[in-house]
């Protein structure tokens, strides 16, 4: 399941604590094993010791939660976490968003551009001044019609079951779709909704699908509600090469636009 190992990418800033905290977060629900990260540039002894300094202070954040701690070296910090990634095993890698950025949206630095173009592992990004809750309400999954959704679907029917909530899929339906394609992308969600029940033994009661409709992706995901507590999954593009995260234009819009915590599934995602 997603998060059986999971990474923090940390840097000093709210962000930075922003992904520890998430990371934790998802541990406790997972089980799973946890490594926290630091990554500094090649040839550069200084530098390592600023971010062994760094790892110490991402420490403290941990309280007593167990934890591997790492220093990294990486031409980038997106690339240093995704050898590192590679390395030591870590299946989900968590980053926050930069200083700066509206409050409660996620935005997308330098490390997490290169994460969710390019890396091996799932991707989860915390929005600007995310907390996260005590548990976890529901997993959504953005769903159109296509394998690399089916997949990603199957995914998160097994991990609603396995951590007892509900999943919910919602479709897009940006600008003026007619009739006849709203019945279309009902349609489609329908077959969805089959293969999810099909793929885990989730209450057929705790199956949803929602039509997001608005004149922009933004407008769009505020036409349907959002628990706190939630995570969406997004698949990767069709352009992603197999066994790696790459997101295309509508899904970067979904990311910046959505309220909570984003996991990108890398293609082929099994």
């Amino acid at each position: 399941m997603i998060g059986d190992h999971v990474l923090a990418g940390y840097v000093n800033d709210a962000g930075g604590r922003e992904a520890v905290d998430l990371a934790c977060a998802m541990v406790a629900l997972t089980g799973g094993r946890l490594s926290v990260a630091t990554v500094h540039p090649p040839g550069l002894p200084a530098a390592a010791g600023e971010a062994r300094t760094l790892l110490d202070q991402a420490a403290d954040l941990l309280d007593d939660q167990p934890a591997d701690l790492h220093v990294q070296e990486g031409r980038s910090v997106g690339r240093g976490l995704t050898v590192l990634a590679s390395r030591i095993g870590a299946d989900l890698i968590v980053v926050g968003s930069p200083e700066g950025g509206a409050r409660g949206r996620i935005g997308v630095g330098a490390a997490a551009d290169h994460l969710l173009h390019s890396a091996t592992e799932a991707v989860m990004l915390a929005p600007s001044g995310h907390a996260p809750p005590d548990e976890l309400a529901r997993l959504t999954v953005m769903y159109v019609r296509r394998p690399q959704c089916d997949d990603a679907v199957i995914r998160a029917a097994q991990a609603a079951e396995r951590l007892e909530v509900p999943l919910r899929l919602v479709t897009l339906a940006v600008g003026d779709v007619g009739d006849g394609g709203a019945e279309r992308l009902r349609d489609d969600l329908a077959l969805a909704i089959r293969l999810a029940v099909d793929s885990a033994e989730l209450p057929p009661e705790d199956v949803s699908a929602e039509l997001a409709e608005g004149d922009d992706v933004a407008d769009a995901l505020d036409d349907v509600g959002w628990e706190d507590g939630e995570i969406l999954v997004c698949a990767s593009s069709e352009d992603a090469a197999a066994h790696r995260v790459f997101v295309g234009e509508v899904a970067l819009k979904v990311l910046r636009a959505a309220p909570c915590p984003v996991t990108v599934l890398p293609r082929g995602y099994f």
